[in-house]
């Protein structure tokens, strides 16, 4: 959490007030978040009297691009935010990078548990990088049925273990991988090579339904409020959750119990009376 509704429900809601805009201060108050930056000082180098380009997604990360072909990476990590407010509004706390744009607007992440991180990336850093490595974009790229069934063939894995690997696909976590299992009626345990390909043709349904119906309310904010839109609304899906957090509840489908099951170290909601 943040997952990618909500990454590409930031992403929507700052591309507007960024492209086009010239980046001019650049303040990091917490080194961590540039831990994943090879030099710390480039950070802030590469992104002053730079013009924004494109404001991208690739998963949960926020890649944007300047005009020098630097890309700009946020990561939201557990707990991050973007706030996009007035230059001269208040600092809340745990702002840890704050961004100034020359229209007067601050791009600001804030992230109390400072699991996210930023970094400015040449091509060839960001080319070198993990982020390099993910898989299809689960959104815009997602594989056709019987890709995605070759890519679970011949695992052992549980099926909401290979939702949750990056590599395989990018950007599921743990609540939209809850609701795509529940939405195409499959149990969470299931090794991946025991998915037949017409579960993998409701599995990628599942997936492009639920990632479309999350966007559409501007994804999930859980009660700890970690996350929210950049203009400080909340997410409303939390509301329309199918099975994630609802554990003892009746299932929105066939009115059996919603459990609660610890697999590979995650927390999963299923019904184990409409999931196989």
């Amino acid at each position: 959490m943040p997952e990618l509704p909500e990454v590409e429900t930031t992403r929507r809601s700052v591309a507007a007030s960024l492209e086009g805009t010239t980046i001019s201060q650049v303040v990091v108050e917490r080194g961590r978040m540039l831990r994943r930056q090879p030099n710390p000082a480039d950070f802030a180098r590469r992104l002053v009297r730079r013009k924004v380009h494109q404001v991208g997604r690739h998963g949960k990360f926020l890649l944007v691009t300047l005009d020098t072909d630097i890309i700009w990476v946020t990561h939201l990590g557990m707990s991050g935010r973007v706030s996009l407010v007035a230059s001269d509004a208040p600092l809340a706390a745990h702002s840890n990078v704050v961004v100034t744009l020359d229209s007067g607007i601050d791009f600001r992440l804030v992230d109390p548990r400072t699991f996210g991180f930023v970094a400015a990336y040449t091509p060839e850093e960001f080319s070198e990088s993990s982020i390099s490595q993910l898989g299809r974009d689960a959104l815009t790229d997602l594989p056709r049925s019987r890709r995605l069934h070759d890519l679970f063939a011949g695992r052992s894995a549980p099926i909401k273990a290979l939702l949750l690997d990056q590599r395989i696909i990018a950007g599921l976590g743990n609540i939209y991988a809850d609701e795509t299992l529940h939405r195409a009626r499959i149990g969470p345990h299931r090794p991946g090579g025991a998915i037949t390909l017409d579960e993998a043709v409701a599995l990628r349904r599942g997936i492009k339904e639920t990632l479309n119906h999350a966007l559409r309310y501007g994804g999930t904010s859980l009660d700890d409020l970690a996350y929210l839109l950049p203009d400080g609304r909340t997410g409303e899906y939390v509301n329309r959750l199918r099975a994630y957090g609802r554990e003892g509840e009746r299932c929105r489908r066939c009115g059996g119990t919603i459990v609660r099951e610890v697999i590979r170290q995650r927390s999963s909601f299923w019904c184990p009376q409409c999931q196989e």
